[in-house]
């Protein structure tokens, strides 16, 4: 089964960069959408980016939406998430994930059946 390894985590300081990747163990099909979601101590699983779905669409949630940047590299089986403009509230452990989500089930943790163990990301100064 392929599993998914999150690395590029760690303390950045507000409004700075951070680039996270996803990397696959196997082959992931592009039939397979790659997607980020983040969880803060006591808060739920929340969705982030998820894309390319359907061959180019890509979406966000309202928080990141101009500041973070999804992408894939899939001769490397790797996604990758591109964090700028970093504020404290984004710090969370950040997951990745793949799976074949539809439209409806995009935003959720229930459209993907792969998942990293996840990486700290800390925006402090």
């Amino acid at each position: 089964q392929v599993q998914l390894v999150e690395s590029g985590g760690g303390l950045v300081q507000p409004g700075g960069s951070m680039t996270l990747s996803c990397a696959a163990s196997a082959r992931l099909s592009s039939d397979y959408t790659m997607a980020w979601f983040r969880q803060a101590p006591g808060e739920e699983r929340a969705f982030v980016a998820v894309g390319p779905w359907r061959g180019s669409r890509t979406y966000y949630a309202d928080a990141v939406k101009g500041r973070f940047t999804i992408s894939r590299d899939n001769s490397k089986n790797t996604g990758y998430l591109q964090m700028n403009g970093l504020k404290p509230d984004d710090t969370a452990v950040y997951f990745c994930a793949a799976g074949r989500p539809i439209l409806s089930s995009l935003r959720t943790v229930e459209g993907y059946s792969i998942w990293g163990q996840g990486t700290q990301v800390t925006v402090s100064s």
